[in-house]
């Protein structure tokens, strides 16, 4: 589908990457990872044409349908959100139309912001209608740059399972280690200029990169050792003419051995061996919320709900997109004041609210580490630049002005000066956002070693399964509280679905009227409940043996397309005229077959689990 082959890209002198190749073929989902400023982005630049690589070459399979989600999108014009969703081409077909609006309700979208201009939303919500478009489309290769910036948790969840039954390929930028593990058959590293291309999801590959770093470190220092003695032989007897000729022969093995000497990659992206300042200790009960009323305009979002933080609690706020989770944060932070209820602060506690706000605070005049200086607490400076370099300012990335940074970085920067000065009760809307993996993983070490209480509001289901000890969901209203991390919520939440189901089933079981049969007709009755069961026997059967059917054919396609994909992957193959071309066509067919038998086994399954609940 994509073939990406002897690549190199240099700015300014600076080498992003060198001699850098990758297959993607149907089916595949890839990651592309690597530290902040590694070339990632470069590299879907210059995939997509609208850069010039210094050396290689981009090819696609001819017909192959390219759909991109860049990490931010154009201004909008005076489009409307249905324009924006539904390209021109598209504009009379119903079909397209409909999909486009099933996909934007699942985005979030409510039925009355379809009509709405899109300039009057803000640019995530843009993003979100870029997507429900490519999702409609259905290019066969789809390419997403952070995807999941934009997205509420609950959002995030459903698009991940839509990406899993996606019948295109996928290759994706993101720092969302949870939608990486879920989603990604490949990881393909980018780092010290090469591309290392590893089989499975995030953690297999963390775990198969240490288990290489481990061989390649033990292989380097065995080749340095042989160097060593080989040196010492030669520098001890370089100067006897008995030796001499030894000597020389040393120094050229040497030589050889230096140019074979295997390349140890860098080492792991920089963690934090710092340890933050910790705020006073609070009071058991840090924040209370009384009968609180609240809306906009006619809009009410709480009207009496109640909600009582107590010391060392780390809370999640779930729940739908517009069910009011930030502006219970900022009814917490006092950003926003209630029409009626108490907000009461309890004893020695001190709350910090982080927001995209936060970094309008900054001090424009200063530089990125005068400001991090710029804290009552007593810290030293290397200290600060351990924190400043774990939240991706390295090098002279610290000399820069407040005044030049983006709005990514202004944001990082804020999240540092809060960190090294923290109140005991730290209240953090979507904190992961500009974030990279190492600087999540960063924060998350942070966040463990703060003495204080938390209230937030996250996407990153990684980071939320690190840090939250109690969950709260808001929803029409309410708020429901789950007294356990977010795994304990899923499975309550799972657990209450399951007994609505069976709860309502026995309700009607109950209530429904008994027939009153006559005695003449019991006969016949037994003999029509007997002809039922088996009619029903019978039904099911055949669906039972639709799925064992599908299920063979699904294990057979995929060997199929894993002896394709192996093959695919050996350089021999593309030796003989027109094997590799041939091979991609027949894996095209396996995956299109695979597809829709996937398709069919789900239908059938779902058949068979509305037959028995009947």
């Amino acid at each position: 589908m994509l073939t990406v082959a002897g690549l190199s890209k240099s700015f300014g002198g600076r080498e992003l990457f060198d001699d850098v190749s990758l297959n993607v073929m149907s089916g595949d989902r890839i990651a592309i990872t690597g530290p902040n400023g590694a070339g990632k982005s470069t590299l879907i630049k210059i995939i997509l044409g609208q850069e010039e690589p210094d050396a290689g070459s981009v090819s696609f399979i001819r017909g192959t349908r390219v759909g991109y989600l860049p990490q931010e999108s154009e201004p909008a014009g005076n489009e409307t959100v249905m324009e924006v969703a539904v390209p021109h081409q598209h504009e009379h077909d119903g079909q397209f139309i409909a999909k486009v609006k099933q996909i934007l309700a699942s985005l979030g979208f409510k039925q009355t912001d379809h009509d709405r201009p899109a300039k009057e939303m803000s640019g995530g919500w843009i993003m979100r209608a870029h997507l429900a478009r490519l999702l409609a489309e259905e290019p066969d290769l789809l390419m997403l740059d952070e995807p999941t910036n934009h997205l509420d948790l609950e959002t995030l969840i459903w698009f991940q399972d839509y990406l899993k039954y996606y019948p295109g390929a996928i290759l994706m930028i993101s720092h969302d280690r949870e939608f990486l593990n879920n989603l990604c058959t490949h990881i393909a590293e980018l780092r010290s200029s090469r591309i290392m291309r590893y089989t499975g999801n995030y953690d297999s590959y963390l775990e198969q990169r240490a288990a290489m770093e481990v061989t390649l470190i033990a292989t380097a220092q065995a080749q340095q050792r042989k160097i060593d003695q080989l040196q010492t032989f030669a520098d001890r007897f370089g100067a006897k003419a008995s030796k001499a000729s030894q000597a020389q022969s040393k120094r050229k093995q040497i030589e050889r051995i230096k140019e074979e000497m295997v390349a140890v990659p860098d080492g792991p992206d920089a963690t934090m061996g710092f340890r933050f300042p910790q705020p006073q200790r609070s009071g058991q009960r840090v924040i209370t919320l009384e009968k609180i009323k609240f809306g906009y305009g006619e809009k009410l979002i709480y009207d009496g709900i109640d909600l009582e933080v107590e010391r060392d609690q780390r809370i999640v706020l779930v729940g739908p997109n517009g069910a009011g989770k930030s502006t219970l944060l900022k009814l917490l932070a006092q950003v926003l004041t209630p029409q009626s209820g108490e907000h009461k602060l309890g004893h020695n506690a001190k709350f910090g609210y982080f927001a995209q706000h936060r970094a309008a605070m900054l001090n424009p005049k200063h530089t990125v580490f005068q400001e991090a200086l710029d804290t009552p607490q007593r810290i030293t400076e290397q200290a600060i630049r351990t924190v400043l370099g774990s939240f991706l300012f390295r090098g002279d990335d610290i000399y820069k002005p407040v005044s030049v940074l983006s709005g990514g970085e202004k944001s990082r920067l804020a999240l540092v000066k809060l960190l090294l000065d923290p109140p005991n009760l730290l209240l953090m809307d979507e904190p992961t956002t500009h974030l990279d993996l190492a600087s999540v993983d960063a924060l998350i070490v942070a966040l463990k070693q703060y003495q204080g209480t938390l209230v937030f509001i996250s996407h990153d289901v990684h980071f939320i399964r690190a840090l939250s000890t109690h969950v709260v969901r808001v929803e029409a209203g309410t708020l429901r509280h789950f007294g356990g991390g977010y795994q304990y919520y899923l499975d309550k939440t799972a657990q209450s679905a399951r007994s609505a189901l069976t709860s309502s089933s026995f309700s009607k079981n109950l209530t429904a009227p008994k027939a009153v049969v006559p005695q003449a007709d019991r006969k016949e009755q037994k003999r029509l409940e007997a002809a039922q069961r088996q009619a029903r026997s019978n039904k099911k059967s055949e669906i039972q043996k639709r799925i064992t059917a599908l299920e063979k054919e699904i294990a057979d396609l995929e060997a199929k397309e894993r002896d394709y994909a192996a093959e695919l992957e050996k350089p021999e193959t593309y030796h003989s005229g027109g094997r590799a071309t041939q091979i991609n066509r027949e894996l095209v067919h396996v995956s299109d077959r695979l597809e829709a038998a996937n398709a069919e086994w789900e239908s059938a399954g779902a058949e068979l689990a509305q037959f028995e609940a009947e």
